[in-house]
């Protein structure tokens, strides 16, 4: 039992229930028990209150793809790790994806994922389970003890699964225990040696391109056979034009369908690379910025549901090397929200649908309690300084790793605090 906590003088902005009004919230043994407009009716005996000054107060963040280097690359970052940066960035629970070594293709890892995740994390971390044993792309893995174990989707990570044969029976296989189908697409002959996005920038730098329908051939394949396998198909992550064009015209009689979408393919475009910044080379790879118009577009329309992450750490030895051969990743949980927060100074999106991008629609996917304020509701909750100016730097990354693609960036808008069960896990105490 904990003392009772009120968040008073708060803009409460819920998508779930599309609220956004001044108002103050009453937390009890970690739930929401209470939600009052302008201000509490009255406050209970021993009750903690907390001012918020105006600040948003929204649901914390769920962020649906994070890599975690735990187990086997725990340099690069732990369970711990990966917690501290998560909440400071206002994401109060991660789907961390199964590219491990060993890899989460087994129940018993992911039960003890799970058992060293809630002994070690700040924020909540769900295990996501390989569609593939080693993430081969050839034998299907045994969905229902992942489920059972607690899993909360099937995901091959980083990788894409190029047999269709083999992407018809999983898809299948995954329907008949209900599991969000999560698959990154590419197609691995048409990438080739490309280590960026084809087109005159590729030229002028004397790099290998890669060609857009390496993402669209298979997205229109993928969506082919969920309509026909009937699961719940998520494409992980997407950044041409031509795929929200087939996502539009699938969603149009499948509501099983979803997307996602990297914070660096809605922030960044291909210019970003400057000369050769290998920090700036991700998988999909930077587009153009007619792409990343339409990607914006796409979340305005609801063509694409979810805004993540893809936090990726790497070590600076494969990151420092000539751009063809540095890793793709990046860092992004500590800088996910402010990032976005950019549209919504520029006027390209508001805040609510950003918001509903992190929160609403990745807890509807994966069938979390989580992602809203109501009652009865996780009081997963962050407060938010809209105008809060800050300055991303290195040194004050809780990650173990340093490859962001917002190194130096000045941002506008800032966690100001993280809750997880009611519990403040996160403060901003340092000034940027």
């Amino acid at each position: 039992m904990t003392s009772p906590l009120i968040i008073d003088n708060a803009r409460i902005v819920d998508p779930a229930s599309n609220t956004d009004q001044l108002g103050a919230v009453l937390i009890e043994n970690g739930l929401i028990t209470d939600l009052a407009i302008g201000g509490p009716a009255g406050v209970p005996d021993g009750a903690e209150v907390i001012n918020a000054g105006g600040q948003l107060l929204a649901p914390g963040l769920i962020d649906m793809r994070v890599f975690v280097g735990e187990p086997g690359k725990e340099y690069r970052e732990t369970l711990a790790s990966a917690g501290a940066a998560a909440v400071a960035g206002g994401i109060t629970s991660f789907v961390m994806m199964p590219d491990t070594t060993p890899t989460v293709d087994d129940g018993a890892l992911v039960d003890f994922l799970i058992r060293r995740a809630e002994a070690q994390s700040l924020a909540r971390i769900l295990p996501a389970a390989a569609i593939t044993k080693g993430l081969l792309g050839k034998d299907i893995t045994e969905f229902g003890l992942l489920k059972e174990a607690g899993a909360v989707c099937l995901t091959d990570g980083a990788q894409s699964i190029q047999s269709s044969a083999l992407l018809r029976s999983a898809m299948g296989y995954a329907a008949n225990f209900d599991m969000p189908f999560v698959h990154h697409v590419f197609d691995a002959e048409l990438v080739g040696d490309g280590v960026m996005t084809e087109g005159l920038f590729a030229t002028v730098l004397g790099l290998k391109g890669m060609p857009r329908e390496a993402e669209t051939i298979p997205l229109a394949r993928d969506l082919q056979l969920a309509a026909l396998t009937k699961v719940r198909y998520h494409a992980a992550q997407l950044s041409t034009a031509g795929s929200v064009t087939l996502l539009e015209a699938a969603k149009s009689g499948n509501t099983k369908v979803t997307a996602g979408l990297s914070i660096n393919n809605l922030c960044l475009n291909e210019n970003d690379i400057g000369r050769y910044r290998t920090y700036f080379k991700l998988n999909p790879p930077l587009r153009s910025e007619d792409d990343r118009q339409a990607m914006i577009e796409g979340l305005r329309s609801g063509a694409i549901d979810t805004i993540h992450s893809d936090h990726d750490p790497q070590d600076s030895e494969v990151k420092r090397q000539p751009f063809a051969e540095a890793s793709n990743g990046a860092i992004g949980l500590e800088t996910l929200l402010s990032a976005a927060l950019r549209l919504v100074h520029s006027g390209d999106l508001n805040v609510m649908t950003i918001l509903r991008a992190m929160t609403a629609r990745p807890a509807e996917i994966l069938g979390l309690d989580t992602g809203r304020i109501a009652r009865g509701a996780p009081a997963d909750l962050i407060l938010v300084d809209l105008d809060y100016p800050w300055q991303v730097t290195e040194k004050n990354f809780r990650s173990r790793s340093r490859n962001t693609s917002f190194e130096n960036a000045r941002m506008q808008g800032k966690v100001m605090r993280t809750l997880v069960g009611g519990k403040t896990v996160f403060m901003n105490e340092v000034q940027e």
